[in-house]
């Protein structure tokens, strides 16, 4: 390796005191020293107070944010995901829920054996009861009145008078009506009862109108568990010739989460098939 010092250039242009960039020049000798800087940890305790001060300042302002919101009333944010989820049960499902204890199923009594004769067959609400001749004629409907929207599809009726608000009718009509939510199979048969027929009194007749309980009772139909309310209204409607009718609702437990409704209406114009009433509901079997 060669010398470097033989490089170099003489005169004016040669080399002097070498100062690295960055690095001050050596003070010249007697000049008092400055003021020392402040030391490493001193400045590091600065640093995180600052630091910490910037931290909580931040953290006051979101946790104020979450406040204004979660108290706010406005149902944005927050306020939508506190909300409870809409029930989305069936409206029976609703009024009447299940009851905790199973009761125990009692036996089929005599009556539930095969009634002879012609039968009307409901596959969806899982019944079958007598079927009748003339003046009787099939229904051929959807009639789904009432806040429950329980929709007869299956039956028989004739037309007992013209009015002004429409026909009227004597009927034996038959539906099934979601009682249960999910999977259950236990109904509380008094309670859905009671709401079909308050359903049938506010919608399907007259207002206002009055009742004579007749039957209002936990019993069985074919050997199902079942709750029949039988009564007679008065009414007054312009028109109309009926002023009473003889009417009977039956909700039968038949092992499904929909239970089988069975409405009987007889009007008062025409008492001769008041019979037809108690005739029906002895007639009741499952399927």
């Amino acid at each position: 390796m060669s010398d470097p010092a033989a490089h170099r250039p003489a005169g004016p242009w040669g080399s002097g005191m070498v100062t690295a960039i960055g690095v001050p020049a050596a003070k010249p000798p007697g000049e008092p020293p400055g003021p020392p800087g402040p030391d490493g940890p001193r400045r590091r305790r600065r640093q995180l107070v600052l630091f910490g001060g910037i931290a909580a300042a931040i953290l006051a302002v979101g946790l104020t944010v979450v406040l204004v919101l979660a108290l706010s009333g406005d149902g944005g944010g927050l306020g939508r995901r506190a909300d409870k989820p809409t029930d989305v049960r069936p409206p029976l499902a609703q009024a009447c829920p299940a009851p905790t204890a199973v009761p125990s199923e009692a036996p089929a009594p005599p009556s539930a054996r095969p009634v002879p004769g012609p039968r009307t067959v409901d596959n969806q609400a899982g019944i079958s009861y007598r079927a009748y001749g003339a003046p009787w004629q099939r229904w051929d409907e959807v009639w789904r009145a009432g806040t429950l929207r329980v929709q007869y599809r299956v039956g028989q009726h004739f037309i007992t008078e013209d009015y002004p608000g429409g026909q009227y009718h004597a009927s034996i009509l038959s539906a099934a009506v979601p009682a249960a939510d999910n999977d259950a199979v236990t109904l509380d048969l008094q309670c859905v009862g009671r709401q079909v027929v308050a359903d049938v009194r506010a919608e399907y007749y007259p207002q206002p109108n009055t009742l004579d309980r007749l039957r209002d009772e936990l019993t069985t139909l074919g050997g199902r568990p079942a709750w029949v309310s039988q009564f007679r209204l008065h009414f007054h409607e312009p028109g109309l010739s009926a002023t009473d009718e003889l009417s009977a609702v039956a909700v039968i437990d038949v092992g499904r989460p929909a239970a089988a409704v069975l409405y009987v209406s007889i009007p008062g114009t025409h008492r001769q098939f008041d019979h037809v009433v108690d005739e029906v509901l002895a007639s009741v079997r499952p399927l």
